[in-house]
């Protein structure tokens, strides 16, 4: 018969070793995190649409191509990062009205980038075309945006990091 202290002394082994290898599966799982893991959101305050300047208004069309005639609008407002890091890449999310409420930008919530957020207030602002047709003021309503630790880097035809895909059936 295995006595108590016997016991014990395998269990403290086990749980020993059980706890080693949790730590080592834990910090591979780690090093695998998708970058997605890594997003910070960041507020968005203070945000308004304005006309843009005749300069920037120049040659402006409609989102969906068509070529008729568009109004060039600036959406600012201020990006407010509560990290200690910069944030990159921060995609700005929102819906957009016209007066009377009807949709903008149907099906549509992203509207562009903010390049980097410094830790604290950052103010930002973001071009958009709308269908000269619709009725001003614009209504914002929504609005949010999030981004990335590091710098988003995609691998593009003709790049260094395009080789990497070449052979992958999965894409």
């Amino acid at each position: 018969m295995v006595e108590t202290a016997q016991i014990s002394r395998w269990g403290r082994r086990l749980l020993g070793k059980g706890a080693a290898v949790i730590a080592m599966l834990i910090l591979v799982m780690a090093s695998f995190a998708s970058p997605a893991e890594a997003i910070t959101k960041i507020a968005l305050t203070h945000v308004e649409a304005n006309p843009c300047p005749a300069e920037m208004a120049e040659g402006s069309v409609t989102s969906d191509g068509s070529g008729r005639p568009a109004d060039c609008y600036l959406i600012s407002g201020v990006a407010t990062n509560t990290t200690s890091k910069v944030v990159y890449d921060a995609d700005v999310f929102g819906r957009v009205y016209d007066n009377s409420h009807n949709s903008v930008m149907e099906n549509r919530t992203r509207l562009g980038l903010i390049p980097e957020v410094p830790p604290g207030d950052t103010d930002f602002s973001i071009r958009i075309s709308v269908p000269a047709s619709l009725d001003p003021p614009l209504i914002l309503e929504q609005f949010r945006s999030s981004g990335f630790g590091s710098a988003v880097r995609l691998a593009l035809p003709g790049s260094e990091f395009d080789n990497d895909f070449e052979n992958d059936e999965d894409f």
